[in-house]
């Protein structure tokens, strides 16, 4: 089974599976794809033999809402870490910011963060992180199909990116940030697609719960 799961905020991807194996019972239960403790929606979760076609799932291309603020960032360029550094932010215009994500389309390479869930040497980074050990990471090739302001006011940008697997929007975030000629996180991240599967057809955990026991008694 394939299910299109609305993943709250505050849950690790991995709560998530925990919840649908309580619900299912299965017990072959994946995920396709993590998202962030801080960020929601589509998280596409497998069961049983359907854990197979979570590969497939995990390489595709996504889209997500994100929503970034100005002036200072976190050692996890997130909500959940700790303000490292502020820094002025500069007048700008939508004119701006425009060009400004334009750099952004097309194929590039980005260094994945120390707070990921990457491995080094069979160690998550973000457990080293959290040792304060910051090791070399690999810069990884990534595209950007699109990517378009929704708004702005003075220090916050919002925006809507549609990018291949492998892209961290929070690294993207401080990017544009530096370009800006200041600093960056995100504060809120949403994910609205993950190839054919989008935010409108994404269950709430309840509703799926609701939805398998009415099918199942």
């Amino acid at each position: 089974m394939i299910i299109n799961i609305d993943k709250p905020t505050g849950w690790t991807s991995f709560d998530v599976v925990k919840k649908v194996k309580k619900i299912t019972k299965h017990k072959k239960v994946g995920h396709g794809g993590t998202l962030d403790p801080f960020a929601s929606g589509v998280l596409i979760i497998g069961t049983e033999s359907d854990t197979k076609k979570l590969t497939e799932v995990t390489n595709s291309d996504k889209a997500y809402e994100a929503q970034l603020e100005l002036g200072k960032t976190t050692n996890t360029l997130d909500i959940e870490g700790e303000v490292i550094n502020t820094k002025e932010i500069p007048e700008f215009d939508s004119l701006k910011i425009e060009s400004v994500l334009n750099k952004f389309l097309g194929k590039q390479k980005q260094i994945p963060p120390m707070y990921s869930a990457k491995k080094h040497k069979g160690v998550r980074l973000y457990k080293l992180a959290r040792k304060n050990i910051t090791v070399e990471r690999e810069d990884i090739e990534i595209s950007i199909h699109n990517i378009e302001l929704v708004d702005f006011t003075k220090n916050v940008i919002r925006f809507i990116v549609e990018c291949s697997k492998g892209t961290y929007v929070r690294v993207l975030g401080k990017d544009i940030a530096n370009k800006l000629k200041t600093v960056g996180y995100l504060t809120a991240l949403k994910r609205t697609r993950v190839g054919d599967y989008l935010i409108n057809d994404s269950l709430s955990i309840d509703g799926f719960r609701d939805k398998w026991k009415s099918i199942h008694h």
